[in-house]
């Protein structure tokens, strides 16, 4: 009998409000749907580039590297006559700069005779007559992914950019084996060093250690034996690197997801506690025939419950869907850029699938748990009288714990991140959102009054205030949805426009120059010479040009490297070059034998530099000191980045290659007359140019297209936030049927009684707009200076796009109020005499 019962209450609220249960079902599948597809898009893109990344190093059990992508090999025969090496293999990476292509070639060279013991999957395959072609100098094996992406196959040649000028290759075959979507090519390592200009240079020696010695301790006395000249890594830090590039960037997107979530629950929370109002008297005719509050409580779990297990399954499905169409159409980078060169597909987790499932159906459970204690606390004889429905929510209006909620979240702004995470600003995110529509109860109850109070010319604006003032628990249920809705809008619209805005300001300090030329827009092996820098900087029509070089550096093996970019830098006026924030010392009173260095942001979170702190670079055996001399806003490297003036580099290096110029024009130049002087150079061809409105346009729009899924999720929120306005005046007007049908025999029409439907519903949305404006902007300055910073390790300037909140809380203010009106409609549509008939 329980059982029949407890069905029968399930299903015949869902028919009787199918509206309501869809959008609570809705918001928790989006939620879990983000979140599950996030998780299996990241999952199969870091297990693929592991994977891809394992098969390059093959067998070894460690790796030597140096802190800049190329080191001497002169270490070669000492590391392989170490004490306890059984073989040492040495690789030369070159990501090989293809002519008309954006991408890059990972060029891996090889001793086939070393490379055949331990990464045997990276050997060629020759052809049948050709068996020497793995030791010939003009031959190369592409994977069969490379070979499709760049059209060609065996006995075809390739053409490379070396420098500024292009060589030939000879595609010689495959490669045994290679993961699927992995661009890789293979030559002999001699050959590769000689064409490219990388004469005795590698990028590692792999190291195959004898049985029994121990992994850990050799890495630790082979770290001491070098002194800092080399990197000793395994596979693992590789991992490391790539995880903990991608970890911030993922995790936000997840938060994003749990945002979806949290207004889930809230509707779930709205959709009970709505239910049980409308349903308070059956309930407790239910209690006086016998039915027991630990029966009633697990009654109205069990319908949010199943709401959150059905929204669970719809968002594990979507999400699945959705990441299958994410891999297939644009990989598995995130967006990010993360993992470049694999292909990976999509694998079924079932033990995350459960915990997204848990987590969907849990969420559910806590936004019915106050709808059930109601309900199971409820006494008989009071809660059978009609009109009682507002004072069940009582508690609602009790100020202290979202004031609690709000001191918390104050305190949590205050610590710092965990796991260089900002998990306790998260926290303070959701203690503000709590706190905030927790605290909707006492407001309305303080704002309603205080207007009803002043007096009403007319018969709308008094029905309508005096409901507001006198049930303003069950009107908070409806305010709630809209402030949460409003709130994160705003929150996330001033903390997107905040940063790009600050992203086109440090675009436009940046791109001072009139026009940049590149030797190659990605890959390494593109360079300008010294004597094409000369003749590039003799050009007519030239003000001056600035030459820069870049070059990776890796100052910890379980980081991203960080990037040093050598420029022309003024000791006396660097804010001219770099976006510099406040902390900065002048250069020029540095002692004798301290090289300046300017660092990026993140170098003061990651690495712990402090401007006037002495810091070494791997920039050779006899590299001075370098003291911080100021800090710089970077927008486009997370990781790291330092600069440097271009003569101290070269100096320390002797590398006088460079990689970009910046040309400034002498007035009345055009662009135009400046890339043809260029074209015509020797090397003009194979360089590139931007200028800087084309740099910015685009650097803006692969800005907005990384935030796309910040912009869908604000339309989200303000829907969901109408549905929830929808489903509760749905539910509160069918519920005052008979008050409606008291006042129509009072002489009151229709159209009045929609008329006071549309003023509570635009009542109530204007104080959670105003209310949801003040706390999306607090949430904003969390964002902003709280949750960025620890996150991407960069500072932004607040920016409130006042265009586009006004326009939108003036679109939901009308909706809301036109949401009320259409909920509503219903209630007013039947008789006046049949809407009273219970009093009779």
């Amino acid at each position: 009998m329980t059982s029949v019962l407890t069905r029968w209450l399930v299903f015949g609220e869902w028919r009787a409000h199918p509206l309501r249960a869809l959008a609570a079902i809705a918001a928790i599948a989006l939620g879990v749907g983000l979140g599950f597809a996030i998780d299996l898009i990241n999952g199969a893109a870091f297990n693929e580039f592991s994977a891809a990344a394992k098969s390059l190093s093959g067998q070894s059990d460690l790796q030597v590297r140096g802190a800049q992508p190329l080191f001497d090999e002169k270490w070669y025969p000492q590391l392989a006559r170490h004490n306890g090496v059984v073989l040492a293999n040495p690789v030369l990476e070159i990501d090989a700069t293809i002519p008309g292509q954006r991408g890059a070639l990972k060029i891996i060279g090889i001793d086939i005779f070393r490379a055949a013991a331990l990464a045997p999957d990276l050997l060629g395959v020759p052809a049948a007559d050709q068996p020497f072609d793995t030791l010939a100098d003009d031959a190369i094996f592409l994977s069969p992914a490379a070979q499709s992406w760049l059209n060609v196959k065996p006995g075809d040649t390739l053409r490379l950019q070396s420098g500024t000028g292009t060589i030939g290759l000879r595609v010689a075959g495959g490669i045994v084996r290679a993961r699927p979507g992995q661009r890789i090519a293979v030559m002999d390592i001699a050959a590769a060093q000689w064409r490219f200009g990388r004469l005795g240079k590698v990028s590692r020696i792999d190291l195959k250690l004898a049985d029994g010695v121990s992994r850990d301790a050799f890495r630790n006395a082979l770290t001491k034996e070098f002194g800092g000249a080399l990197l000793v890594t395994e596979s693992a830090d590789q991992e490391a690197r790539s995880a903990n590039m991608s970890r911030a960037y993922r995790v936000n997107l997840n938060v994003l997801a749990l945002v979806a979530l949290f207004t889930g629950a809230f509707l779930v929370f709205s959709t009970q506690a709505l239910s049980v109002l409308r349903r308070r008297s059956q309930f407790a005719l239910l209690r006086v025939i016998g039915f027991t509050r630990s029966l009633l409580l697990r009654q109205v779990l069990l319908e949010g419950g199943l709401l959150g297990a059905l929204g669970s399954l719809v968002g594990l499905a979507g999400g699945t869907a959705l990441a299958a169409l994410a891999l297939h159409y644009f990989g598995g980078d995130l967006g990010g850029g993360y993992f470049p060169g694999v292909r990976p597909s999509l694998q079924f987790n079932g033990v995350t699938a459960a915990i997204f499932f848990v987590l969907g159906t849990g969420i559910a459970l806590l936004g019915s748990l106050a709808p059930a204690l109601e309900a199971a606390r409820a006494q008989p004889a009071p809660a059978l009288k009609s009109g009682s429905e507002d004072s069940a929510l009582a508690r609602l209006a009790t100020p202290w714990p979202p004031l609690a909620c709000l001191l918390l979240a104050a305190l949590l702004t205050r610590l710092p991140p965990v796991f260089e995470l900002p998990l306790f600003g998260y926290l303070a995110v959701a203690l503000l959102l709590i706190g905030g529509i927790a605290l909707m109860p006492r407001l309305a109850v303080v704002v309603f009054t205080a207007l009803a109070r002043r007096g009403q010319r007319t018969t709308v604006s008094m029905l309508a205030l005096a409901r507001l003032a006198n049930a303003p628990n069950q009107a908070s249920i409806a305010l709630g949805g809209v402030l949460s809705s409003f709130s994160l809008m705003v929150a996330m619209a001033i903390m997107v426009s905040s940063f790009r805005v600050s992203v086109d300001d440090w675009l436009v300090q940046l791109l001072s120059a009139n026009l940049y030329v590149r030797s190659a827009s990605s890959g390494d092996t593109g360079a300008m010479k010294p004597a094409e820098q000369t003749l590039l900087a003799a050009l007519p029509g030239l003000d001056r040009t600035e030459f820069l070089r870049t070059l990776p550096l890796t100052l910890d093996p379980a980081r991203p490297a960080v990037v040093l970019l050598a420029r022309p830098i003024s000791v006396s006026a660097p804010e001219k070059t770099l976006p510099l924030t406040d902390d900065v010392i002048d250069a020029r009173k540095l002692g004798p034998g301290v090289l300046p260095v300017w660092v990026s942001e993140a170098m003061l979170d990651l690495y712990g530099y402090r401007v006037g702190q002495q810091v070494r670079l791997p920039l050779g055996a006899n590299a001075p000191p370098f003291m911080v001399v100021g800090v710089w806003r970077d927008y486009a490297r997370q990781s790291g980045a330092v600069q440097i003036r271009l003569a101290d580099y070269q100096r320390l290096t002797g590398d006088l290659d460079v990689t970009d110029a910046a040309l400034f024009f002498q007035p009345g130049v055009g662009t135009d007359q400046i890339i043809k002087a260029v074209r015509a150079l020797p090397f003009g061809s194979a360089v590139e140019f931007a200028d800087p409105g084309e740099i910015r346009a685009i650097s803006l729009k692969i800005f907005d297209r990384s935030f796309a899924v910040t912009y869908l999720l604000e339309v989200v929120a303000i829907v969901i936030g109408l549905f929830g306005v929808a489903a509760t005046f749905s539910a509160q007007t069918l519920a005052r049927a008979k008050e409606f049908g008291m006042l129509r025999h009072l002489g009151v029409t229709r159209r009045q009684i929609l008329l006071v439907l549309g003023a509570e519903g635009g009542l109530l949305s204007g104080i959670g707009i105003l209310v949801g404006f003040v706390l999306g902007w607090v949430i904003s300055l969390v964002l902003i200076f709280i949750v960025n910073p620890q996150s991407f390790h960069w500072s932004m300037q607040l920016h409130m796009p006042w265009g586009m909140l006004v326009s939108v809380a003036g679109l939901l203010l009308v909706s809301s109020a036109l949401t009320a009106v259409v909920a509503g409609s219903r209630a007013v549509a039947g008789d006046a005499v049949r809407a009273v008939r219970e009093d009779w």
